[in-house]
Order: C-alpha cells, then structure tokens, then sequence
C-alpha cells in the first residue's frame, strides 16, 4: 500500500494485494494503516471456525457480513446472534466477540487498528 501523496486526495484499497495477517478471528487484510489523515482502518477479514473471543479496550469496530455459512453467528457477551450477508453489527470496547462459523466480513475499526488492543480472558 502506499502512502497518499500530497497531490493525490483519495485512496483505493485493493484487498487482493494486501498480504493477509493471522488474528484472533482468522485472516484480516488490513487497509488504510498508513493513511495518517483518516481515523481508523479498514479490513476484510476472513472468520475461521476457529476464532477466539476476544475484546478490545479502546478500539469500536463495525462489522459488515458479506458472506456466511447458513448457520453462521456471533458470539457477542454470550449471547449468540445469528448473522447473514447485508447484515451489520457495532462492537464497541470491552464486548467479548468472535464468529462462529465461516465467513467473510467488512470491519471498520476506530480508531486505528492496534495490535495491542487484543484482550482474551
């Protein structure tokens, strides 16, 4: 990814490009890191059947679902909420989350992803 240059006033993401990074949900290919002019990021995360519910302290992330299992679902605070693609869900910091099932979902994470912030109990 490159950074903006200051002639240019927009940014386009190829996620195909973006090398995937392992996390707590699967494989994240993360976007606009390096954009210092915007407040968050973007990923395309690929959720595994073997995701681990975890929480953020500081960081709110809003997933978009995109694709799913038929029986795919959230595990948010214990409670599980059943998902299909167009469906969005707000997390904000402390809820304990994690996908169940396959899919591949939009997040927007503010502000800026930080590895750091990546709590498990």
């Amino acid at each position: 990814m490159k950074t903006p240059t200051p002639t240019r006033r927009y940014e386009v993401v190829d996620f195909d490009a973006i090398d995937p990074v392992q996390c707590p949900c699967g494989l994240a290919r993360r976007a606009l890191v390096e954009a210092e002019d915007f407040p968050g990021t973007l990923h395309r995360t690929e959720v595994l059947t073997t995701a681990r519910l975890h929480y953020h302290k500081q960081l709110t992330e809003l997933y978009y679902i995109l694709e799913c299992e038929s029986d795919g679902a959230m595990e948010l605070d214990g409670d599980r909420v059943p998902v299909r693609p167009g469906m969005s869900i707000l997390i904000r910091p402390g809820v304990r989350h994690r996908g169940l099932g396959r899919m591949r979902v939009l997040i927007f994470v503010l502000p800026k992803f930080d590895p750091a912030d990546e709590w498990f109990d």
